[in-house]
């Protein structure tokens, strides 16, 4: 503290002095107590930022760990243990897409509020090129300069580009026909009216194709379309949407004919089952039904022939159906180890391929609880078979035959050697005896695939598409009785075989055929 010439004060007298510097104490004070006050205000800033921070880093951290998650619940997710885990993905879906909203609508509010700047994000995809491009082409208002006034010249230009939605809307197609006489014999001649799908309906090939693809495909009930379409002013009843749908599985019933025709056409085909539940009238419960699946997929081994899936229902477990279902097929079968399938070999017209997935589900099963080096090494093993389908996978089915006999066969034929000598090491009520046996009995099932490149080595598209069945569409199925299912497995047919090809269009181009049918 400095005295100046402005502080009047005659500094002979002791009080005088005390009182000058009790008043610059005071001012000192008050200072220090400003200075305090903004100190505080700065540490709390700075608490509420670290708060902010670490909130940020907190649900990255929650969201980067959900999608570990999810990635290894995707990876995991097949057989037996498959439908618990996807429906544990679901609810991780769920809780991530929260937690990115969470974040979105925070780092706006941040942005319309703090000069901080915002965090750099992940690049975005590129909009798809097949879009419809609406350009808007922004040019600068003045004509000349606004510094100078000099002529201004093209430079250069910034383009930017974000999604916009073309709202769905219905409309109404009015038919006139024009009707003519002669004039000589008052003769009538007019038109025929064009033919509908469902006769004497007011729906249309596409209004049908989307109420079919949004129960279907996207699993809207008929209540929630209905409820939709009142909100865009049509008035649509679900009794209406219902009976379109129970109409339509009779128009596609022909194209499902042509799926079920050109599957068994193939010359292999990988077969699956999954239990649904389905209404038991009078039982006050569900019972148990059988979605029988058939895939054709040769594309693994270079063939361009187009995929194809097709499914049916029965009523129960038995033989029979598939034996039903495959009386016209000849070829390779590839399925898993159910005893339905075991009388279709004998013939001779059917040959069996084994699942090597589900040779490796049982020693992976017994390693989840009680690792040991048996089941490390059988693991490995199996690994190194699916490592060299991994890089086959996309060359010609002669090619993958050359190669799997080169490569592959060594591997097998030790693997074979191994589980002999290990199984005689095992007491014979082991898991790990059971599993080596099942291998075992198998072998000529699981090794087929090393004399036809064509074979795969497991059932795993088959499960895939079975998958699909067993999570989207369980709500489904506890709706349904057993004639219900008449109805939708042909609609479920068709969505699953056109989910891939344009569905819609399907529908739209052979409605009128299947009328005609």
């Amino acid at each position: 503290m400095s005295f100046t010439a402005s502080d009047s004060c005659n500094f002979s007298d002791p009080e005088a002095v005390r009182a000058l510097l009790s008043a610059h104490a005071r001012e000192l004070a008050l200072r220090d107590q400003m200075l305090a006050e903004k100190d505080a205000a700065l540490v709390r800033k700075d608490a509420e930022i670290a708060a902010r921070d670490e909130k940020i880093f907190s649900r990255e951290q929650q969201i980067e760990h959900l999608k570990l998650m999810l990635d290894k619940m995707r990876h995991d997710a097949y057989g037996a243990k498959s439908e618990k885990l996807e429906r544990n993905t679901d609810q991780l879906e769920l809780k991530l897409e929260e937690l990115e909203s969470d974040q979105a609508a925070e780092e706006v509010t941040e942005l319309l509020t703090s000069d901080r700047p915002i965090r750099n994000k992940p690049t975005r995809k590129p909009l798809p090129d097949h879009l419809q491009r609406e350009v808007i082409t922004h040019t600068p208002s003045e004509q000349c300069c606004p510094d100078c006034g000099g002529r201004l010249r093209k430079l250069g230009e910034d383009v930017s580009e974000y999604l916009e939605r073309i709202p769905e809307t219905f409309k109404v197609v009015r038919h006139v026909r024009v009707k003519m006489s002669c004039s000589g014999c008052d003769k009538i001649v007019q038109p025929p009216a064009p033919q509908r799908p469902i006769e004497r309906c007011l729906a249309g090939p596409a209004l049908l194709a989307h109420v079919l693809a949004a129960k279907y495909a996207n699993h809207i009930p008929l209540n929630r379309q209905s409820e939709i379409y009142a909100r865009e002013g049509v008035e649509l009843d679900r009794s209406t949407l219902a009976g379109w749908v129970g109409a339509s599985s009779q128009l596609l019933a022909p194209l499902v004919e042509a799926v079920r025709r050109h599957v068994m056409a193939g010359r292999k085909v990988h077969a699956d089952d999954t239990p649904v539940p389905v209404l038991s009238p009078g039982r006050g419960r569900t019972k148990i039904g059988r979605l029988w699946t058939y895939v054709r997929d040769d594309r693994p081994a270079g063939v361009d022939t187009a995929p194809a899936v097709w499914f049916a229902y029965s009523p129960d477990r038995k033989g029979e159906h598939p034996r039903q279902h495959l009386k016209d097929f000849r070829g390779v079968l590839q399925a898993d180890a159910y005893a339905g399938f075991g009388h279709l070999y004998g013939t001779g017209a059917i040959h069996e391929a084994a699942c090597m997935a589900h040779a490796r589900r049982k020693y992976h099963d017994i390693h989840e609880v009680h690792p040991s080096p048996i089941t490390t090494e059988a693991l490995d093993r199996i690994g190194a078979l699916y490592g060299i389908e991994r890089e086959i996978r996309g060359q010609t089915a002669e090619q993958r035959r050359e190669i799997r006999q080169a490569r592959a066969k060594p591997l097998l034929d030790q693997f074979h050697r191994w589980l002999e000598q290990k199984l005689t090491t095992l007491s014979a009520k082991s898991d790990t005896a059971m599993a080596i046996r099942y291998s075992l009995s198998r072998w000529r099932a699981l090794t087929r695939y090393l004399d036809d490149g064509l074979i795969e080595i497991d059932k795993a598209m088959v499960s895939y598409c079975t998958s699909l069945v067993g999570f989207s569409w369980a709500g489904i199925f506890r709706t349904l009785s057993g004639a219900g299912w008449l109805s939708t497995r042909q609609c479920f047919r068709a969505v699953r075989k056109g989910n891939g090809f344009g569905f819609r269009e399907i529908c739209e181009a052979t409605s009128p055929l299947c009328a005609n049918a």
